[in-house]
């Protein structure tokens, strides 16, 4: 049992990272917000932890609640220009925002070592470090989904017409969506970094964001178990099925195809749906 585990923890760590990652980009769909910066997010709180603790001797821990602030922070800012746009505008806005942080952390080199990575990182978070922020994060998207602010969430991804008809402030919980997605894109980029040793601006391009919005919509956007079992599928397939593993992005976006023609809501979603409407007929069935 342990010769399994030690030879599998590269793949739990990696799925671990991954429900970070998720819960990022599932937090602003759930908000009714199509966005898809939590890739720049993700970077910019990797770099600012590496930065910090590498070239100016900052402990680790300070470095990534200032990953987590800073995360938000831009979060914040970026939700100010995207409030004004809808649908695909703001996934537009969004991906020249990725394109944008890329380009940075490619050409600033004297702050992140440019194209020749970010290297020579501590090796400081372990998969019990990486299990407990996962498992943090997991309870607080549960929380906030039992709250009044998840079912304002809820009635935005729904219908933002109805939604504000109902009293529910547009912008205010989207800049709340946009702000708890940079703060988990921040806080993860920041285990990312202490747990890889090295940070390299392509990792957190147009894969990651195809990665990250794989995982929420295969499992689904609107329970919180949807984005851990979209990460567990999609982090396990290259291991069950090993030559798929050169092919991963090109699987995503296969997966990505096939679930938005015939599973729309997820497997998650579509599963409890499912059972609920089972339920409902047997209590109707049972009363007759």
């Amino acid at each position: 049992m342990i010769d399994f585990f030690i030879a599998y923890r590269p793949v739990v760590d990696l799925f671990l990272l991954s429900v970070g990652f998720a819960f990022s980009q599932w937090i602003v769909l759930r908000a009714g917000a199509f966005s898809v910066a939590n890739a720049a997010l993700t970077s910019i709180g990797a770099y600012t932890a590496a930065i910090l603790t590498v070239d100016h001797g900052v402990h680790w821990s300070v470095s990534l609640v200032a990953a987590t602030l800073i995360g938000a922070l831009v979060g914040i800012v970026l939700s100010l220009p995207l409030a004004r746009l809808r649908g695909v505008y703001q996934a537009i806005a969004t991906l020249a925002f990725v394109q944008v942080v890329v380009s940075l952390t490619l050409y600033a080199e004297g702050l992140t070592h440019g194209a020749l990575g970010f290297n020579g990182i501590p090796k400081i978070v372990d998969t019990s470090g990486l299990l407990i922020a996962a498992a943090g994060v997991t309870y607080l998207m549960l929380a906030i989904d039992a709250t009044r602010i998840g079912r304002a969430f809820e009635a935005l991804r729904q219908d933002e017409a109805v939604a504000a008809s109902l009293g529910v402030s547009i912008a205010f919980h989207q800049r709340l969506a946009f702000a708890l997605s940079g703060a988990i894109a921040g806080l993860f980029g920041g285990l990312e970094a202490f747990h890889s040793y090295s940070l390299q601006p392509e990792s957190f391009g147009f894969g990651f964001m195809v990665a990250a919005l794989s995982y929420v919509v295969l499992g689904g956007r609107r329970s919180v178990l949807g984005p851990i079992v979209g990460a567990a599928i999609l982090v396990s397939l290259p291991e069950i099925a090993r030559p798929l593993a050169e092919a991963r992005m090109l699987v995503y976006g296969l997966i990505l195809m096939a679930v938005i023609a015939f599973l729309p809501r997820g497997v998650v979603d579509t599963a409890l749906s499912a059972l609920r409407k089972r339920r409902l007929a047997g209590s109707t069935g049972a009363r007759s």
